[in-house]
């Protein structure tokens, strides 16, 4: 892919409280499908469309993902080491994530979902324009170089991807593709939610999060660039799923297990 996408924010500091049985050994992004972690599978479906810079946004238990992307060689590929005084390590394969660019921002362990972003923001590049923002909990076969083409098209400083899930998830009330409501977890919900796979333009950041370290960017920053118009929506009707409890834990196992995995849809 020729054109210069702009680098994905995942947000991976929370602490994954209903994924309990796992996530009291590991943070939530790094806890696996198969044999890497569902942050993997989310950075292997951007990778898909020429996205090769990240910015992850740690907090809770932070030294597990710098333990993995510091040894990411050791963790996939062979490798011949020579011991003595002078060690020498040889990988051994070609390393398809070789391209990967991959910033740990410590954003603190108690730091609300705003906050994290406002302070990951300061690894933007000068010219990136926008950014990919996601969770590190959710899966999707989203077409990402689709979602970033209607981001492109409209002058708004958001579009966020629709998706149907569970009932148990926030609603969104879409008018045309502008987003009139966003209330991220009423009781019930039997339309389209947030599926996290958003782009964001760097704009918003300073009229919406500067000097608000302490907002979740789901609740006034959110809800205040809806009342501005500021927010669109990408129709997103494929395969979404989010790893949030156990049994969403096995069912994405499962998937992967059997060869049937949708996210992995676009990768090479």
């Amino acid at each position: 892919m020729n054109k210069k996408m702009p680098p994905a924010m995942i947000l991976c500091g929370g602490k994954g409280t209903r994924l309990r049985e796992v996530t009291e050994l590991l943070p939530k992004p790094m806890v696996p499908i198969g044999d890497q972690p569902i942050l993997w599978h989310i950075m292997k479906s951007y990778s898909a469309f020429g996205v090769d810079r990240f910015i992850l946004c740690l907090g809770y238990k932070k030294e597990c993902f710098i333990d993995y992307f510091v040894n990411y060689h050791l963790h996939t590929c062979d490798a011949t080491i020579k011991l003595g005084t002078s060690p020498q390590i040889a990988f051994h394969g070609e390393l398809e994530e070789a391209n990967w660019q991959v910033t740990l921002a410590g954003t603190g362990v108690e730091t609300m979902t705003g906050g994290r972003i406002l302070a990951a923001s300061k690894y933007l590049a000068p010219d990136d324009d926008e950014f990919f923002l996601t969770y590190g909990d959710g899966v999707a076969d989203i077409n990402i170089d689709a979602l970033y083409q209607q981001h492109k098209e409209q002058d708004k400083l958001v579009t966020l991807t629709a998706t149907h899930p569970e009932a148990r998830f926030g609603e969104l009330i879409i008018d045309g593709d502008t987003l009139r409501k966003f209330d991220e977890k009423p009781a019930q919900s039997d339309g389209y939610i947030n599926g996290g796979f958003m782009v964001i333009k760097k704009d918003f950041v300073s009229k919406y999060l500067a000097g608000r370290p302490d907002d979740f960017f789901e609740r006034a920053p959110m809800q205040n660039a809806v009342a501005d118009g500021n927010v669109q929506v990408y129709r997103h009707d494929g395969f979404w799923q989010c790893m949030d409890n156990p049994r969403e834990y096995t069912l994405l196992n499962s998937l992967w297990e059997n060869g049937n995995a949708p996210w992995t849809k676009y990768w090479k």
